[in-house]
């Protein structure tokens, strides 16, 4: 895979959320607008095979979420802060473009999309690639989780909670985590992954449950990689049955990272279903 970019890159600009805090923006492409939002412990570097595809098409507009790369956070931790935060970019960016933004979220990202779309009209269409929240009885990862991956970041031991919050919801197997260590990416990884923990802890509560996602008016395509775990698919399906307007799009033989292993199916079914009236 490509080399991570240098951390002294600086972004294109800085939004203030709602609360004050700067967002940081990395905008290339020629296009109608696309905010790129990435997920869980990443940064806005995880669009590196993604985003060269889609600014072909697309003028993108990858965030940094509140809590690392070139954005400021805040502390507590509230998700609706996440919402609040996407929510001013695109007002930003629609009042640029005289019209609204698209935003397509990977995971987490998928998650503070829908949340933001609840915020603002500014967001015409929502794309979200498995970040749907779970149904009653269904959770990402055991019961146990959350605990430990609070106790883990307590500790500082951030590379074994990047580890554990790899196995034990995303489902990598230990061949592929071995290949994601030998990733340049990893040590970026790692330094956030502390964050990972507090999204855990909030992400099965009713700020970001289905009730209140599932009231998205938006047009909303939802992409589920073919061989994803079990939940992502109920997740996904349960949402569905919320929307005004939603679609499901599978792509076969794909997990949870598509966006770097199967890039061209994903870039297919976001440019497919962003040509739709």
């Amino acid at each position: 895979m490509t080399a991570s970019p240098s951390p002294l890159e600086k972004p294109t600009r800085l939004v203030p959320s709602a609360d004050g805090t700067p967002i940081a923006v990395f905008t290339s492409g020629v296009g109608p607008g696309l905010v790129l939002v990435h997920g869980a412990a990443a940064d806005h570097t995880t669009f590196r095979v993604l985003g060269p595809l889609l600014a072909t098409r697309f003028t993108i507009h990858a965030i940094d979420r509140r809590g690392r790369g070139a954005s400021g956070d805040t502390s507590p931790y509230a998700i609706d802060r996440e919402f609040e935060d996407l929510a001013a970019v695109a007002t930003v960016l629609a009042a640029e473009a005289r019209g609204s933004v698209d935003v397509f979220g990977h995971s987490y990202g998928g998650r503070c999309a829908l949340g933001a779309a609840l915020l603002t009209q500014d967001i015409g269409r929502v794309i979200s690639y498995e970040g749907a929240p779970t149904p009653p009885g269904e959770r990402y990862g055991d019961a146990a989780l959350s605990r430990e991956l609070a106790a883990l970041a307590a500790a500082g031991q951030d590379e074994r909670l990047l580890e554990t919050f790899m196995t034990r919801v995303v489902g990598m197997s230990a061949d592929d985590l071995d290949r994601y260590r030998s990733d340049p990416i990893w040590p970026r990884r790692v330094a956030a992954a502390a964050t990972i923990a507090r999204e855990v802890a909030v992400e099965s509560g009713d700020e970001a449950g289905l009730d209140r996602l599932g009231a998205v008016e938006q047009p909303v395509l939802q992409i589920l990689g073919g061989d994803s775990r079990r939940e992502f698919s109920v997740a996904t399906a349960a949402l569905d049955d919320r929307l005004a307007d939603g679609t499901i799009i599978v792509i076969p033989g794909a997990k949870h990272a598509a966006h770097h292993t199967h890039p061209d199916a994903v870039v297919e079914a976001m440019t497919a279903f962003l040509a739709s009236p």
